[in-house]
């Protein structure tokens, strides 16, 4: 179905990793999920699923958490989007990256995984790595820190001031690419603040 957007947050699954930075894409679903008061349940997709709309009489949005790893991510994802119909083109995947400064946002389809495990396996698993992407910058560690380790950590305290912003930022850029298309979506979030 055409107006059917498949919205996938990455993230690890259980309360260990709720709160870390790698969970970002997750914590958007949740803020999709709550501003249409929304609750997750199971699919048997190994992920749990919100069926909305952006609006009343608008596009269909599945909202999706996978069940599995970040780096094994792409299973989920693919049969979902086999499960509701929806080519590449419509699986909004929302990650965090490294390689963006923190409370930035970009917005991009296709090009590379940039090192990243969970958008490696979601364009193998779809066939391709055209599929638009809501890169949520969580910037880089200071010093020596493994950033695998910085991934998993929780976000700091300066940092979750401004996080509920940030992800409201990015659950707009989501419903800014279904309602007006990517290039609009670029434009208004790539824009200077």
């Amino acid at each position: 179905m055409a107006d059917t957007w498949l919205i996938v947050g990455l993230g690890n699954p259980g309360p260990r990793y709720e709160a870390t930075r790698h969970n970002i894409g997750q914590m958007v679903m949740d803020e999709l999920a709550d501003r249409r008061r929304e609750s997750f349940r199971a699919h048997k997709a190994n992920a749990r699923v919100v069926e909305t709309w952006l609006r009343p009489g608008g596009a269909k949005l599945v909202l999706a958490k996978p069940n599995s790893f970040m780096n094994v991510s792409g299973g989920p994802v693919s049969a979902l989007a086999k499960f509701y119909g929806v080519d590449a083109e419509h699986v909004i995947v929302v990650h965090d990256e490294l390689d963006i400064p923190f409370d930035s946002i970009k917005l991009k389809t296709g090009g590379g995984h940039g090192g990243h495990n969970g958008v490696r396996d979601v364009a193998k698993a779809l066939g391709t790595p055209d599929f638009p992407r809501v890169r949520v910058g969580i910037g880089r560690p200071v010093g020596r820190q493994d950033p695998a380790d910085w991934v998993l950590d929780p976000f700091g305290a300066k940092e979750r001031e401004t996080l509920p912003i940030l992800v409201a930022d990015a659950a707009d850029a989501v419903e800014t690419i279904v309602d007006s298309g990517l290039l609009s979506a670029q434009q208004r979030f790539h824009a200077p603040r």
